[in-house]
């Protein structure tokens, strides 16, 4: 009973936590057209980042070159976000480089390496829930294959945001004064909240109708995850209502990843909306195709 009370006092914390976080959603927009300096901080990361980033930089250093000079874009700089640095530090990002994060608009980042176990959360995860990057647009595009896709995937709930903070339960099992050790019981959480999936579907179907899309495909498993995902479904459904131009299609990830390898079926998707495992998965999958 002891460990039943510490693991109901943990998904108490969580649950308060994610009340709070939800009460601080505002859906506020930083419009550039108006912003006279754009600041664009370059993260290098760790392991290839560095090698990744350089090249990222040279080519927006390329395209923006005019901007740069003018001074209307100030690219910054910015150290200190690698695995051995957070692992020194114990935080998936230390203060003073989070501190540095906060006085850009926009990053340009390299991938940063998550150790496998321990509670070291991931630097993409924590900088999500820090900066409410909610919508994660990944695009992938080959016109040759008929490939003209936008995944929009959920970037701040999910299994990510809680991904390190499951509990574990010693399993012990008494029956007739025998006690049988049945091995540790462990707990993952996953959270889905209607404000932050209004807003990525929105984000996805405003995108679609600028864009002249009129396929959206809601990807979930709402057959199995019935409180999370069937409210992520249901509540994609409620935006769509208001973009009759635009067809909204239910697919569940198994088949979703399939249909993607289906040459004859890919080609009529054009939008896709995903909570944030599923994007993960999938979009690696859709980005094999573009190399």
């Amino acid at each position: 009973m002891k460990e039943i009370t510490l693991a109901c006092e943990a998904f108490q914390k969580l649950l308060e936590e994610q009340l709070e976080r939800i009460r601080d959603m505002n859906g506020e927009k930083t419009d550039f057209s108006t912003k006279k300096q754009v600041t664009i901080g370059v993260i290098d990361g760790d392991g290839i980042g560095p090698v990744i980033t350089a090249q990222a930089t040279r080519v927006l250093e390329n395209r923006r070159a005019e901007e740069i000079a003018a001074g209307s874009i100030v690219i910054k700089q910015i150290e200190g976000l690698t695995i051995e640095n957070r692992m020194a530090c114990g935080k998936a990002i230390p203060d003073d480089v989070l501190a540095e994060i906060k006085t850009c608009d926009v990053l340009l980042k390299g991938p940063t390496e998550t150790p496998k176990g321990g509670t070291l959360e991931s630097a993409n995860v924590a900088m999500r829930r820090e900066l409410d990057l909610y919508a994660n647009c990944r695009p992938v595009c080959i016109p040759e294959k008929n490939i003209d896709w936008m995944f929009f995937r959920e970037n701040t709930e999910g299994e990510y945001v809680l991904g390190s903070r499951g509990v574990e339960l010693p399993g012990m099992a008494v029956d007739f004064k025998v006690t049988t050790d049945l091995g540790t019981r462990r707990m993952d959480f996953k959270v889905t909240t209607d404000a932050g999936t209004r807003r990525i579907a929105k984000a996805a179907f405003d995108f679609a109708r600028a864009n002249g899309k009129t396929n959206v495909a809601i990807v979930t498993k709402a057959n199995i995850m019935k409180k999370t995902d069937g409210s992520f479904s249901r509540i994609c459904h409620e935006v769509a209502a208001e973009y009759p131009e635009i067809t909204a299609e239910d697919w569940y990830i198994d088949i979703m990843t399939a249909k993607l390898v289906d040459e004859k079926r890919r080609k009529d998707f054009k939008v896709f909306i995903l909570p944030n495992l599923y994007g993960d998965i999938i979009t690696d999958e859709a980005a094999e195709f573009q190399g």
